[in-house]
C-alpha cells in the first residue's frame, strides 16, 4: 500500500543546508589557497577555485536530475550501477591517464574523472541491495563470500592502478555489516589486528611475543573464570625463560632471548595442552592456535610492509611511527601542514592573509590538504566550525537512516554515513599528522570535480529515499 507525497515538504532541509555550507565554505578555501593576483575572479575557470565552481553547479544539477527518477531506480539498477562502476575500473586500467605514478583517471569529452570515487556509490547501494533482500541471513558463510566479492573486487581493481589510498576507503563498509548484526568480535578482532601490525613495526618481536604470550595466558584465565590458569601459565613460561637464560650463561653456545623465548612458549603450549586434558578447560586449544597465528602474524608483517608498500609510502608510515625524520623529502608535505596550521592560532590570520598558502608551501594545498589552508587562515575556530559541520551532517544522517521503514534505504544511509566518515576522520588525521598520507580528499572542501560530484550523487541518493520514506509501511 504506498500514498502520493509532497517530495519538496519530505526533503530533509537541514542535511541539505549543511550541505551547503560545507561546498560554500570549501569552495572559499579553494580559492584562498589558489589564490593568483592576475586572476582575482573567483569564477575564472582557467583557475581551481574556478573550475571547482563548473563542478559544483553540475553536482546541482545532477541533484536536480536525480528528483526526477523514481526513486525505485536504485533499488532495480543497483547491480547494473554496480557492473558499470566495474567496468570503469577495467577500462581504467586500459585507457587510464597516469596522474601521480597512479592511473586512476578518464578523459571522458574533456573532462577528467576518476571512476575509484563513483565506485564507493555503487558498493553502497549493493550491499544494501543484496543484505535487504528476502531471507538473507548475514552470518552465513554464503552472504559472507559474496559480501566480500561485493567489497573485494573494486579494491582489487583499484589496487592495481595502484591507490592504496581509496583502496583503504572500503574497510568504512565494517561499520554497515556491524550495524546490521556482524558480532561485535569481528571488529575487536579486526582492531587487535591493526594494533598488532603497529606493534611489529614499532617493537622488537621479542617483545611483542611476550605481550602475546601475557595476552593468551590472562585470555584463558578469563575465559575459564579462573585466573589461577593465568597465573600458572605465567609462571610455567617465566619459570623455563629464566632457567633456559642461566643455561644459556653456563653453556658456551650463543643465543638469543628470541629463541629462548620460543623454546619457552613452546614448553608452555605442551603444559597447558596437558593442563587442558586433565582440567578439560574451555577453549585452551583454540587460544594457543590462536597464539601460533598472531606469533607468525608478526614475521609476515616486515615482508608485508617492504613488499606491499612504496618506498614512498613506507617512510610515510615511519615517520607518523617516529622512526625517521624527513622534513625535505617525503615529509615535507606533513611538516609544512602542521606548520600552517599551527600558525593560524587560535582565530587564524585572516582570509587571503596565510602566509604558507600564498608562498605554496604546502603541496596539494588545494586538494588532499585543504585542511590546513582551513587552519591558517580561519585557525582553531576555524577548524572547530568545520568538524562541526561534519559531525552535525554525520548525526543527522544517522538520525535519517534509522527511521528509514525500507530496509535498502537504512542499509545505504549507515554506507554513505561510513564512506563520509572516513573521509573526514582520515583527511583530518592525515593532515595533522595522526594518519599516514594516503591521499583522500576531504568530501566538500577538497579541489576535484569527481570528488565534488561523487559526493554529492552520495549523499542525495539517500536525501532521495528519504524524501519517500513515508510512502512504505512499517
Amino acid at each position: 500500500m504506498t500514498r502520493t507525497i509532497n517530495i519538496l515538504e519530505e526533503i530533509d532541509w537541514l542535511s541539505v543546508g549543511l550541505y551547503l555550507a560545507l561546498v560554500f565554505f570549501g569552495w572559499m578555501n579553494i580559492f584562498a589557497s589558489s589564490y593568483n593576483e592576475r586572476y582575482r575572479s573567483i569564477f575564472d575557470l582557467h583557475q581551481n577555485y574556478g573550475d571547482q565552481f563548473l563542478w559544483i553547479m553540475i553536482s546541482f544539477l545532477a541533484v536536480f536530475l536525480l528528483f526526477l527518477i523514481d526513486h525505485r531506480f536504485f533499488y532495480f539498477f543497483t547491480y547494473p550501477i554496480y557492473a558499470f562502476a566495474v567496468v570503469l575500473l577495467l577500462a581504467v586500467l586500459v585507457f587510464g591517464v597516469e596522474v601521480h605514478n597512479s592511473r586512476s583517471w578518464l578523459n571522458i569529452f574533456g573532462f577528467r574523472l576518476q571512476p575509484s570515487e563513483f565506485v564507493k556509490i555503487a558498493v553502497a547501494l549493493a550491499i544494501a541491495h543484496y543484505l535487504s533482500g528476502f531471507d538473507v541471513k548475514l552470518m552465513t558463510w554464503k552472504s559472507l563470500a559474496i559480501l566480500a566479492g561485493i567489497i573485494g573486487f573494486p579494491v582489487i581493481l583499484i589496487s592495481l592502478q595502484p591507490d592504496f589510498g581509496t583502496a583503504m576507503v572500503f574497510t568504512c563498509f565494517i561499520l554497515v555489516l556491524y550495524r546490521e548484526g556482524l558480532p561485535g568480535w569481528i571488529m575487536g578482532f579486526s582492531i587487535f589486528i591493526a594494533v598488532l601490525f603497529l606493534m611489529t613495526l614499532l617493537l622488537s618481536k621479542v617483545a611483542v611475543i611476550i605481550v602475546l604470550l601475557s595476552l593468551a595466558v590472562l585470555f584463558i584465565g578469563l575465559v575459564n573464570q579462573k585466573l589461577s590458569y593465568s597465573l600458572f601459565s605465567a609462571l610455567v613460561m617465566g619459570g623455563v625463560f629464566g632457567l633456559l637464560k642461566i643455561l644459556s650463561l653456563v653453556v658456551p653456545f650463543k643465543t638469543g632471548n628470541y629463541l629462548l623465548l620460543l623454546i619457552a612458549a613452546g614448553i608452555t603450549a605442551i603444559v597447558l595442552v596437558v593442563m587442558a586434558q586433565r582440567k578439560k578447560i574451555a577453549n585452551a586449544f583454540f587460544i594457543l592456535l590462536l597464539l601460533i597465528a598472531f606469533i607468525g602474524f608478526t614475521f609476515s608483517v616486515n615482508y608485508v610492509f617492504t613488499r606491499a608498500l612504496k618506498p614512498h609510502q613506507q617512510t610515510r608510515v615511519n615517520i607518523l611511527l617516529g622512526k625517521e625524520t624527513d622534513t625535505r623529502g617525503v615529509g615535507y608535505n606533513l611538516n609544512q601542514s602542521k606548520i600552517a596550521i599551527g600558525a593560524g592560532g587560535f582565530a587564524g590570520k585572516g582570509y587571503l592573509r596565510g602566509t604558507q598558502t600564498k608562498l605554496d608551501y604546502v603541496p596539494e594545498q588545494s586538494t588532499d590538504f585543504i585542511f590546513c589552508t582551513v587552519g591558517e587562515e580561519w585557525g582553531f575556530l576555524g577548524t572547530m566550525a568545520v568538524i562541526l559541520l561534519f559531525a552535525g551532517l554525520l548525526i543527522r544522517l544517522l538520525y535519517l537512516a534509522e527511521r528509514q521503514r525500507s530496509v535498502f534505504a537504512r542499509l545505504y544511509g549507515y554506507g554513505v554515513v561510513s564512506i563520509l566518515f572516513f573521509h573526514v576522520a582520515i583527511n583530518i588525521a592525515m593532515t595533522i599528522g595522526l594518519f599516514p598520507v594516503i591521499g583522500i580528499p576531504l568530501p566538500f572542501f577538497s579541489y576535484g570535480g569527481s570528488s565534488m560530484l561523487a559526493f554529492t550523487l552520495l549523499l542525495f541518493i539517500f536525501i532521495r529515499l528519504d524524501a519517500v520514506r513515508k510512502i512504505y509501511l512499517k
